[in-house]
């Protein structure tokens, strides 16, 4: 049976991303079908083609924003051609990398892509992965406040590591994402006053969950208010992942037709004294309000740092969050297609 063609679209800015590896990836996947985007314009060019070339699976190598911004711009193109949309998969070229721990393509660097490719047809199954949009761009999770600020954090200090000799290798690291947090992030919530943010429900029903995660109160209809208060974090995500398999949306996978939206409002000696809890999923406190919401609008006092997919796409007042539709996706974790004889 001849294997399906797949077309693999690697962020040419990624770390990771080589003249080797590109070279590498040339010799495996067949040279039309790999694609190199540098910039904004590229990448939408590159979405045109792939649905005028009917793949019915597309790679994107980079972290998840690379991921977020392809899927956005190819599903779109596909409304605009009035065409399905194709499978989606993730080679792990980037940091953080959430989406890598929830399709299990866990294998980094060059040698892992092969391993990965080579796993594409043989273990890779399908299944739905549901997506949250936020100002029309269609991600796994995004974040407003010390969300944004510290993923910001995270992308300086890299860049300020891979000058020093010596510690270039740990740039892409959980060391230092966690030196970011430490040395820069919550000095500045320190000094930092809260936000102040007005949540409104614009779907079905939204629900306030407890801090064991159980409903709790009446079902908060449209367009009434579901929160009105300070904070330093608003969360909204469909996985439980935020990145390096810290678990941030414990219940982002309660329910099927919603997504999380998680207020936070504890300060940095809070996060630093519960930092494992908060890594694992478990920390609870009735400082962090968790609702299950079809969309919501969100209008901030203030210019908010907002993160898309792990990337800062600079400030807002006003923002909208919506479940969008699912989309197919390569999923190591489900149990690959059966093939029927002599298919």
């Amino acid at each position: 049976m001849t294997p399906e063609r797949v077309a693999v679209i690697v962020n040419g800015n990624a770390k990771q991303v080589t003249e080797d590896l590109v070279d590498m990836l040339e010799e495996i996947i067949r040279s039309g079908d790999l694609f190199v985007s540098r910039s904004l314009e590229e990448g939408q060019d590159i979405a045109r083609r792939i649905v005028e070339g009917n793949y019915p699976t597309v790679l994107t190598g980079g972290g998840d924003g690379t991921f977020t911004q392809m899927v956005t711009w190819i599903c779109k193109e596909a409304k605009r051609q009035r065409k399905d949309p194709p499978r989606f998969g993730l080679l792990r070229l980037g940091t953080g990398n959430a989406i890598a721990w929830v399709l299990g393509a866990q294998n980094q660097g060059g040698r892992g892509v092969a391993v990965d490719l080579g796993r594409l047809h043989s273990q890779g199954g399908s299944r739905k992965l549901r997506l949250v949009e936020v100002n029309g761009v269609m991600t796994p999770f995004a974040g407003f406040g010390v969300d944004a600020m510290a993923l910001q954090d995270y992308a300086d200090m890299k860049v300020q590591l891979a000058k020093v000799p010596g510690l270039k290798r740990l740039a892409a690291s959980g060391l230092a994402y966690g030196l970011s947090i430490g040395l820069k992030s919550m000095p500045k919530v320190l000094m930092q006053s809260r936000g102040h943010v007005r949540i409104y429900n614009e779907g079905d029903d939204a629900v306030r969950l407890g801090i064991d995660g159980q409903p709790v109160g009446a079902p908060i209809a449209q367009d009434e208010l579901i929160f009105d208060g300070p904070f330093r974090g608003v969360l909204l995500s469909t996985i439980p992942y935020w990145g390096f398999g810290a678990r941030i949306f414990p219940f982002a996978e309660e329910r099927e037709d919603r997504f999380n939206l998680r207020i936070v409002d504890i300060g940095s000696v809070d996060v630093a004294w519960n930092i494992r809890a908060i890594w694992k999923g478990t920390y609870r406190d009735d400082r962090v309000h968790d609702f299950l919401c079809e969309r919501v609008r969100l209008e901030f006092e203030g210019p908010t740092a907002l993160e898309i997919g792990g990337d800062p796409v600079g400030t807002y007042r006003v923002a909208t969050g919506s479940l969008a539709e699912p989309i197919d996706v390569v999923d190591y974790y489900a149990p690959p297609p059966v093939r029927q004889k002599g298919g």
